[in-house]
């Protein structure tokens, strides 16, 4: 099969995950800006940091099948997997508005933000393999700091949460935000390696 097909069906079911997000914000009562920040204000922030993270997602997995012609039964299945992790966030976003930052809610999450890094892993693990020892994105993703610093950051903010009571739900917002900016700054391997290919 493809992978072009592949990127259309998971552009498809992104473009749904964020619709169904949007869909969430409450629209304010009032013609101020005090009632936006009343209504609206905690939701566009949780929204808008869920946005970032389906756009990083939406981005690497752009940039990644560049480097993929033909995809496997095992990468199809893989890549189902890692949609159904992102298809929580509108879940998982939506009550840690509701409850306004709550303990669970935030511990659960982190643990989405894990299961979406995990699967994505999964789904490398199963290109890679597919591709064989001469693999291209194995060798554009490297040792994959990135990867394994962002991990760390998500399994630190959960455990902040779970140990450290409302000052800790604080800190695991911030791991929370630094595992995104970590992600929007450019990742210029997968673009190097793909160059080197059209220029070979």
């Amino acid at each position: 099969m493809p992978a072009s097909r592949l990127e259309a069906f998971s552009d498809g079911v992104l473009a749904i995950i964020i619709t169904v997000m949007v869909l969430e914000l409450k629209v304010p009562t009032g013609h101020h800006l005090a009632d936006l920040v009343d209504t609206t204000g905690v939701s566009l922030l949780t929204y808008c940091l869920s946005f970032v993270y389906l756009g990083i997602y939406w981005n690497n997995h752009h940039h990644m099948f560049h480097l993929v012609r033909k995809v496997s039964g095992g990468v199809l299945w893989a890549n189902l997997g890692l949609l159904f992790t992102l298809s929580l966030f509108p879940f998982t976003t939506a009550w840690l508005d509701e409850s306004r930052f709550a303990q669970t809610p935030v511990v659960v999450y982190g643990l989405s933000l894990v299961g979406a890094a995990v699967a994505y892993f999964v789904l490398q693990a199963v290109i890679i393999r597919q591709q064989g020892p001469e693999s291209p994105l194995l060798r554009a993703i490297g040792n994959d700091a990135k990867g394994k610093i962002s991990a760390g950051l998500y399994l630190a903010g959960i455990l902040s949460a779970l140990l450290l009571g409302q000052a800790g739900v604080i800190v695991a917002l911030m791991c929370f935000v630094a595992g995104a900016v970590l992600w929007i700054v450019p990742d210029r391997r997968i673009d190097r390696v793909v160059k080197e290919a059209e220029n070979a």
